[in-house]
């Protein structure tokens, strides 16, 4: 489906569901998406409404997560009841036939996602003081979602998987091999098996002057350590140009300390740095998979063509931090 035929079927779509079948749907617009998702701002408007929604759908290519909307449907909901800040969702669905693909339609929560802007803005400079502390908490939250809240959580082990797939893409990559080899002979024990958000980072944060408004994107959720999660909103390459190593606006103590007062359990450091080399790796398989999207002319995309640049990037970074 064509975007310029998604207003009218979404407000087809949404009428039974706030039993309104005056609704229409205004102020449609792009906004900036991710890799494996087109995302668009609308306002639902109605004989007795004017509510702002956002649509997100799910872009084919070889990052395609099936009933990933399900699954995150699933998730928000058992989030919330935990105190994790998230989108209240309206409807889900992975029939493509209303909207062309699997949809997600949230609540429009207002505040910024946009890294640079959060980092440097003086708006922000409130917000970033706390916002290490705020994400320690909120993934303490997020772990303690029960593991069987969302069917289909897969519990896959995240360096026997990344291996496979890149030696699927076929590509050379000695740096790449190094921190595989390195990874494996450094695996430390495990923190135990929890929800994991798998991609919690700038980006994927909502935050306004206040701090951290909601958690969104949860489209590569799993069953795995909790410490992967800490460790990816670690990664270099998610600081954004930002010096501080969480997210580039916090230290790592004020992550670990509001972590673990907020009940998250006891963080080693070392662990953690494990884990952070790891989400390097896999950011930068990630990167390759993206680049052979566009590519393959399965989603022409100069977003995904410009991430697909980065592998060099995350390649100088784990060099830099194997021993």
């Amino acid at each position: 489906m064509d975007e310029d035929e998604l207003p009218e079927a979404l407000a087809a779509l949404l009428a039974p569901v706030v039993d309104d079948a005056s609704v229409e749907v205004a102020d449609f617009r792009r906004l900036s998406g991710g890799a494996s998702r087109q995302t668009w701002a609308f306002r639902l408007v109605g004989s007795d409404r004017s509510e702002p929604l956002v649509l997100q759908r799910e872009r084919p290519g070889p990052l395609d997560a099936g009933g990933a909307m399900e699954v995150e449907a699933s998730l928000l909901a058992a989030a919330a009841a935990e105190g994790v800040p998230v989108a209240p969702l309206v409807v889900t669905h992975r029939d493509a036939d209303a909207l062309g693909a699997p949809y997600l339609v949230s609540r429009f929560v207002d505040g910024e996602t946009i890294a640079r802007k959060i980092l440097r803005d003086e708006r922000f400079a409130s917000a970033r003081a706390d916002l290490a502390a705020e994400c320690g908490r909120a993934l303490a939250a997020v772990h303690r979602i029960p593991t069987d809240a969302a069917p289909g959580l897969e519990n896959e082990d995240q360096l026997t998987r990344f291996r496979a797939i890149l030696d699927a893409l076929g590509q050379a990559h000695p740096a790449f091999e190094l921190a595989f080899r390195w990874l494996d002979r450094h695996r430390p024990a495990t923190a135990g098996t929890a929800v994991v958000h798998g991609d919690f980072r700038l980006g994927n944060l909502i935050v306004d002057e206040r701090g951290l408004r909601a958690v969104i994107d949860w489209e590569l959720a799993h069953l795995g350590d909790p410490m992967e999660d800490l460790g990816w909103l670690c990664v270099k390459a998610w600081r954004f140009g930002g010096e501080l190593p969480v997210g580039g606006f916090g230290t790592y103590e004020q992550l670990f300390d509001a972590y673990e007062a907020a009940g998250g359990g006891p963080v080693d450091p070392e662990v953690v740095a494990w884990w952070q080399m790891l989400g390097t790796l896999k950011w930068g398989i990630m990167c390759i998979i993206q680049a052979a999207t566009h590519l393959s002319g399965t989603s022409r995309s100069v977003e995904l063509a410009a991430i697909g640049r980065r592998v060099c990037e995350n390649e100088a970074d784990l060099l830099e931090m194997l021993p």
